[in-house]
C-alpha cells in the first residue's frame, strides 16, 4: 500500500539514470537470443558508442548514467554475445540435430518442474514427468567424449528425478533432441532410467526441501483445494494443486499469486521491518533482519527469474536503508535488471521475469499517480489504492500476457481487487507455518487452519471470475500480439488524459466489446431450446449428457479426461440433478472428470460395466462414490432404465467373463465398454464407448438392434471400426468426441470416409465444440456451440 501524500510523484521526481543501461542490457541480450549472437554484439556496440558521445558532452548528473550505459553496452557486446555464440555452436546442440544418444554428467541448477499430463487409456492423469535445468560437466556422444560447458534440459520420469535439488550432480543417459530457440540451452535430453551417481545436495538446499515437504504435510489437514493452493501461494509450489483450480486462476487473472515474486518479498520484509519498528530497533539492525529473511526465503522457494529479480531489488533497497539513504524503487529495479541479465542472459527472454519487471514498474510509476487522481475525485484513499494497484498491474502486464497466452482476462482487475485484502495475511501465515511446523507441529496446524479461510476466499474469487461470461478474450499470440495489445493500451491511457477524447475512447471500447465479445455472452444462445443430447467438448475423451423431460435433470455418460471441462459443460446446460452417471469403461479419458461432476450437483448413482481394470481407476471410482455417499451399480446386458422423456437399453458388452473383467489389456478394456441405446425426444441415440472390432462383431453376430438416428462414434473415430457396424446403425448423424491436435491420429480418415460414403452428417468436438441434438421437423437436428478446446498441454 502507498502512503497518501499531498501529491503523487511526477515523472521528473524519479531517478531515471539507470533506466537506459537496463534497457540496453535487456534489449541487446534479447536481440542476441532471438536473432543470433551478432545482434547482441551490434546492439552493445551501438549502446557503447552512444554512451561515449554522452560522456564527451559531460551532461552533469547524467555522467553516471552514460558510464553505466557504456559498461552494459560492452558487457552485451563481448561476454554476453560470446556466451550466446558458445551455446549456438555447442557440440551437444549439433549432435541433437541427429537424435543420437548421449551420456552427460550434469549439475542441477533449478528444482524439477512437474509436467502435468491428462489421463488417457490406462494412464492416470497427473504428473508423470519433470523438466530439470542442468549445467553440463562432461558429456559423451555415441561413446565419444565431447567438450561442452553449456546447459541442457532433462525431461525425465518423476520417479527418481522429481526429488533432485539444486547443487546435486547426476549422470544421465538418453536421447538428444534440439532445444527450443531463444535460450542458452544446448539440447534436450529425454531420459527413461533412474539417475546414476547422484551426489549430496548442499545443506541449505536439503533444509529448504524439508521445510517445503513439511508445509505439504501440514496442509494435509485441509480439504484438497486449499491444501494444494497454500503451498502455491507461499512457495510457488503447485504440484498438489488440482488442475481445475489452476486453470480457474489463469482465466480469472490471478495466476500471478502462485508465482513467487516481489509481492511476496515485499510482504515478508515489510512485516519484519514493521516488527522491528514496533520494537524500536534501529534502521541498520532492521535492514539486516529483513535481509536475513530475504535470503532465507530465496533459498526456500528456489532461484526462479522473478524471485531473483525481486531479491536483488530488495537487497539494494535494504542496503540503502542500512546506509541511511533514501532509496528509490526505480533505480533498484533498473539495477536488478542490469545485474541479472548480465549474470544470466536467459532471463531476458523469460516471460516470468518480464511480468515481474513490468508489474513493479507499473506499481512504481503509475499506481501512485492514479491513486492520487482518484482521491482528488472524492474516492477514499484506501479504496483508491485498492483500485489503482490492480489496474496499473493489469495495464502494464496485459501485453506480455496477451503475447504469451494469446488471451486477455477481462475480469482481472475485479478479481485482483477482491483478492488483495487476503494476500498478505495468507502469505505471512503460510511462511510462519513453514518455518514453525517442523519444530512445533501443533502451532503449524493452527497457522494452517488460520490460513484456510483466506485460501478458500481466493478459490471462490477465481472460480466465479473464470465462470463469468466473457471472462477470457482471445487475442493474437506471439510478439506481434503483445505489441498490438501494448499499442491499444497506450492509446487508451493517453486518450483518457484529455477530456474530449474520453467519450470517444469509451464509445470505441463499447463498440469493440459488442463486436468482439461473442453475442451469446450478452444474449445467451446456448444451449439450444429443447436439446435432447449434448456431446461435450472435453478434449481427448468422452462426455455425453442426455436430457430428461424435467428441466435441470439429465443422465451423464462418461466424464472426460480431467476435471473442469465436463463441469463447465454441465453448467452451460443448467444441469444440477443427475439421476444416473454412467461410466462406459474405466479408461482415464472417460473417468478423469468424475470429481467435478459432483460440484454443486445431486447425483443419484454411478453405474459401471463388468470391467474392473485398471485397478487404480476402479479404486478411484469407488472412493468417489464412498466420499459422496452414492451407490455403485453394475449394468448388465438386457437392462432397461426409464425416466420421463428418456430411456436407456443396455446392449453390451456381450461377452466379458469375471476373470477377463479383472485382467484386461487396453483393447479388452475398450471392448468391455457399456453400449447403450438411448430413446430421447430427438430419436434414438447409440452410445458405444470405445468398443473395437471384436465387440462390434459380437453385437452384429447376436443380431442386436443397433439402428439409431444418432451414433456416438466408437473410440473417438479410430480406425478400429467395422464398416458393417457403422452401416448397421444407419445413423443420420455421427458425433466424434476428439481432442484438438491429439497425437493418436483420431479421428481416422478411413472411418470418416466410411461415414461420408453412408451419407452421415459427421460432427467433431475438436472442430465444432459442444454439439447438441434436438428434435427437428424431419428428424434430429444438430447445433454446434463452437469454441473447441485447444490442443492438450
Amino acid at each position: 500500500m502507498f502512503v497518501q501524500q499531498d501529491a503523487a510523484p511526477s515523472w521528473r521526481d524519479h531517478d531515471l539514470r539507470l533506466v537506459p543501461a537496463a534497457l540496453a542490457a535487456w534489449g541487446g541480450t534479447l536481440a542476441g537470443l532471438r536473432l543470433g549472437w551478432w545482434a547482441a554484439e551490434v546492439f552493445g556496440v551501438v549502446a557503447a558508442v552512444l554512451s561515449a558521445v554522452l560522456l564527451a558532452r559531460r551532461r552533469g548528473r547524467w555522467l553516471g548514467a552514460a558510464g553505466a550505459l557504456l559498461v552494459l553496452g560492452l558487457v552485451v557486446a563481448l561476454p554476453t554475445a560470446w556466451r550466446i555464440r558458445g551455446a549456438e555452436q555447442d557440440p551437444l546442440g549439433q549432435a541433437a540435430a541427429h537424435g543420437v544418444t548421449a551420456t552427460v554428467r550434469v549439475e542441477v541448477t533449478e528444482r524439477p518442474r512437474p509436467i502435468h499430463s491428462a489421463g488417457y487409456a490406462d494412464q492416470q492423469a497427473g504428473t508423470r514427468s519433470v523438466a530439470i535445468d542442468a549445467r553440463v560437466e562432461s558429456a559423451t556422444v555415441d561413446g565419444r567424449p565431447v567438450v561442452s560447458t553449456g546447459r541442457v534440459l532433462l525431461l525425465a520420469p518423476v520417479a527418481g528425478w522429481g526429488a533432485l535439488l539444486p547443487g546435486q550432480e547426476v549422470t544421465a543417459a538418453g536421447r538428444l533432441a534440439p532445444a527450443r530457440g531463444g535460450e542458452l540451452t544446448a539440447a534436450v535430453v529425454y531420459l527413461q532410467g533412474a539417475p546414476v551417481g547422484v551426489t549430496r545436495a548442499p545443506w541449505w538446499q536439503r533444509a529448504a526441501a524439508a521445510l517445503r515437504v513439511g508445509l505439504h504435510e501440514l496442509c494435509a489437514v485441509l480439504p484438497e483445494e486449499p491444501a494444494g493452493l497454500l503451498p502455491g501461494l507461499v512457495l510457488g509450489d503447485t504440484s498438489a494443486l488440482p488442475e481445475q483450480v489452476e486453470q480457474e486462476f489463469t482465466e480469472s487473472g490471478l495466476t500471478h499469486l502462485m508465482a513467487v515474486s516481489g509481492g511476496n518479498l515485499a510482504i515478508l520484509c515489510g512485516s519484519v521491518l514493521l516488527l522491528c519498528r514496533l520494537l524500536r530497533i534501529g534502521p541498520r539492525v532492521s535492514a539486516v533482519a529483513a535481509g536475513l529473511c530475504l535470503g532465507g526465503f530465496l533459498i526456500l522457494v528456489g532461484p526462479a527469474p522473478s524471485v531473483l529479480r525481486a531479491g536483488v531489488m530488495g537487497g539494494v533497497a535494504l542496503l540503502a536503508l542500512a546506509l541511511g539513504r533514501r532509496g528509490s524503487a526505480l533505480p533498484a529495479l533498473a539495477f536488478s535488471v542490469c545485474v541479472l541479465v548480465a549474470w544470466d542472459p536467459v532471463m531476458a527472454a523469460d516471460f516470468g521475469f518480464a511480468l515481474s519487471v513490468f508489474a513493479t514498474a507499473g506499481l512504481v510509476l503509475l499506481a501512485p499517480r492514479w491513486a492520487d487522481s482518484l482521491v482528488r475525485r472524492g474516492i477514499p484513499p484506501g479504496y483508491a489504492e485498492g483500485i489503482a494497484v490492480p489496474l496499473a498491474a493489469f495495464v502494464v502486464t496485459a501485453p506480455v500476457i496477451a503475447g504469451m497466452a494469446g488471451t486477455v482476462s477481462l475480469v482481472s482487475v475485479v478479481t485482483n481487487v477482491l483478492a488483495a485484502p487476503v494476500v498478505a495475511p495468507v502469505t505471512v501465515l503460510g511462511v510462519l507455518a513453514t518455518v514453525v511446523g517442523p519444530w512445533w507441529p501443533g502451532a503449524g496446524h493452527v497457522l494452517v487452519h488460520l490460513a484456510d479461510p483466506e485460501a478458500r476466499w481466493l478459490i471462490t474469487v477465481a472460480r466465479h471470475g473464470a465462470r463469468a461470461p466473457g471472462a477470457v478474450l482471445t487475442w493474437p499470440g506471439g510478439w506481434w500480439g503483445g505489441v498490438c495489445a501494448a499499442g491499444v493500451l497506450v492509446v487508451v491511457v493517453v486518450a483518457f488524459r484529455f477530456r474530449r477524447a474520453r467519450l470517444v475512447v469509451a464509445m470505441g471500447l463499447v463498440a469493440v466489446l459488442l463486436i468482439v465479445v461473442p453475442p451469446r455472452v450478452l444474449s445467451p444462445g446456448w444451449p439450444p431450446k429443447g436439446w435432447a443430447m449434448v456431446e461435450c467438448d472435453v478434449g481427448q475423451g468422452d462426455a455425453v449428457v442426455l436430457a430428461t423431460a424435467e428441466a435441470g435433470r439429465a443422465v451423464v455418460v462418461d466424464t472426460g479426461p480431467e476435471p473442469g471441462p465436463v463441469d463447465e459443460c454441465l453448467r452451460r446446460l443448467g444441469v444440477d440433478r443427475i439421476p444416473l452417471l454412467v461410466l462406459s469403461h474405466l479408461h482415464a479419458d472417460h473417468i478423469g472428470g468424475l470429481s467435478s461432476v459432483f460440484d454443486g450437483r445431486a447425483v443419484g448413482a454411478i453405474a459401471v460395466g463388468p470391467g474392473r481394470a485398471p485397478a487404480w481407476a476402479w479404486q478411484q471410482v469407488s472412493q468417489e462414490a464412498a466420499t459422496h455417499h452414492v451407490p455403485l451399480l453394475e449394468l448388465s446386458d438386457g437392462q432397461r432404465l426409464d425416466w420421463p422423456g428418456l430411456s436407456l437399453d443396455v446392449l453390451g458388452p456381450r461377452y466379458v467373463t469375471a476373470r477377463a473383467a479383472a485382467l484386461q489389456d487396453g483393447t479388452m478394456i475398450n471392448n468391455s465398454s457399456v453400449v447403450l441405446r438411448a430413446t430421447t425426444a430427438a430419436g434414438r441415440v447409440l452410445l458405444t464407448g470405445d468398443v473395437e472390432l471384436a465387440a462390434q462383431a459380437d453385437l452384429l453376430a447376436e443380431g442386436v438392434d443397433l439402428h439409431a438416428d444418432v451414433l456416438k462414434v466408437p473410440h473417438h473415430g479410430s480406425r478400429y471400426s467395422l464398416p458393417q457396424f457403422l452401416e448397421a446403425v444407419g445413423a443420420r448423424a455421427a458425433m466424434i468426441s476428439v481432442g484438438a491436435g491429439n497425437s493418436y491420429g483420431h479421428p481416422a480418415k478411413s472411418t470418416v470416409d466410411v461415414l461420408g460414403t453412408l451419407g452421415v452428417l459427421v460432427t467433431r468436438t475438436d472442430v465444432d465444440g459442444d454439439t447438441a441434438v434436438l428434435p427437428g421437423a424431419g428428424g434430429p437436428a444438430v447445433a454446434r456451440r463452437g469454441e473447441p478446446r485447444g490442443p492438450p498441454r
